[in-house]
């Protein structure tokens, strides 16, 4: 029997987000909310960032700390959750406090909250579902490889610390890639 679809509860801007054909779609990027809830990460995603396209920033899939999954954008819009790489990737975020709420101070950069064990398993679920909607889908990579650029620390400028960290250090890579199939990203590859 075919695992059921998550629910879908489309952003308000989802029909102004760019339109994608599916096999356009080749790498899943893997990110943390660093935020405490669903609910918190729903007002984010809802907010406006980019006034021309009256669109803001949000993943695909979101996976509740109990390993409940929603979907906020369809695969067949471009959601805007990695710069550089948005056109050609699903975006998965996993509830996490990550950093939250001192994200770029320097004394707060340690991660508060590694994936668990439901949100794990409902990952892997979610990527055999769509590595069989999505022919191309073949590579995984972590929001922290695509995003390497280091910002002045909210706390102190003259210190730089890195602008994304998820999903996290202790993030199980090996399993989720013996699990899937999919090819890890590179690291000595280049993101636009």
């Amino acid at each position: 029997m075919a695992a059921e679809a998550p629910p879908f509860r489309p952003l308000s801007y989802q029909d102004r987000l760019e339109s994608r054909t599916l096999d356009s779609i080749e790498l899943l990027v893997i990110h943390a909310t660093e935020l405490p809830d669903l609910d918190m990460a729903r007002e984010y995603g809802e907010r406006i960032h980019y006034p021309g396209s009256r669109t803001g920033n949000s993943g695909h899939f979101y996976i509740d700390r109990e390993g409940r999954i929603e979907q906020w954008v369809a695969l067949d819009r471009v959601a805007h959750h990695v710069a550089g790489q948005n056109a050609n990737s699903i975006g998965v975020e996993l509830v996490s406090l990550g950093r939250y709420p001192d994200w770029l101070d320097s004394r707060h950069q340690d991660w508060q909250e590694p994936v668990n064990e439901a949100q794990l398993r409902a990952l892997i679920g979610l990527i055999d579902q769509l590595r069989t909607r999505l022919p191309n889908l073949n590579r995984i990579a972590g929001h922290d490889q695509l995003d390497r650029r280091r910002v002045p620390a909210s706390d102190d400028p003259s210190i730089q610390v890195r602008r994304k960290l998820d999903p996290g250090p202790e993030f199980p890579w090996s399993r989720l890639i013996e699990a899937t199939g999919l090819q890890p990203w590179n690291d000595g590859e280049t993101a636009p």
